[in-house]
């Protein structure tokens, strides 16, 4: 058997698994209601037909505090083009704590209290801060970032995602 015969399905299997794992990376957004801090809701199937980042966060976390002039930064930047945030604040963050810190640092984006929990529950049961998922315009997780992102590649991901219809 020549090197170039026993290479071939070797290269076959590989390009079969990085198309089954490009796949594999997408997954629907579980169902759930985000209760905002107007009383309003808004629900996963609300999310369709936009970009959206979901972030998991809390007024205690340092990292959460650090990120969300980015965060205000990126949704401006997009926000006219088919972009949306919804950032969750954690079970166990006072909404007292969290009307403040929104309403000091002028947050533009829909902030929700997961008041029970099941939000970040149904999300796969968060519990480190700031957890975010970049859903596509289908419904569709396509990222998942545990920590802040690196918010130059966050930018071309979302850029790719408005472009596609």
């Amino acid at each position: 058997m020549s090197p170039t015969t026993r290479r071939t399905p070797l290269l076959g299997a590989l390009a079969l698994a990085a198309t089954l794992l490009a796949g594999c990376t997408k997954e629907a957004a579980p169902e759930s209601k985000f209760v905002l801090l107007d009383g309003s809701t808004r629900t996963t199937q609300d999310l369709r037909g936009q970009v959206t980042l979901v972030n998991f966060w809390a007024t205690s976390c340092t990292t959460c505090v650090a990120e969300m002039p980015e965060m205000v930064s990126t949704y401006n930047r997009f926000k006219d083009k088919g972009y949306d945030t919804i950032a969750v604040a954690m079970q166990y963050d006072p909404p007292s704590y969290v009307v403040n810190f929104v309403e000091t640092r002028q947050l533009p984006f829909k902030v929700a209290l997961d008041n029970t929990g099941a939000v970040a529950q149904a999300w796969g049961d968060i519990k480190l801060t700031p957890t975010s998922f970049l859903v596509d315009k289908q419904g569709q997780i396509v990222k998942k970032y545990v920590g802040q992102p690196n918010f130059a590649e966050l930018h071309q991901l979302i850029e790719k995602l408005l472009a596609e219809s």
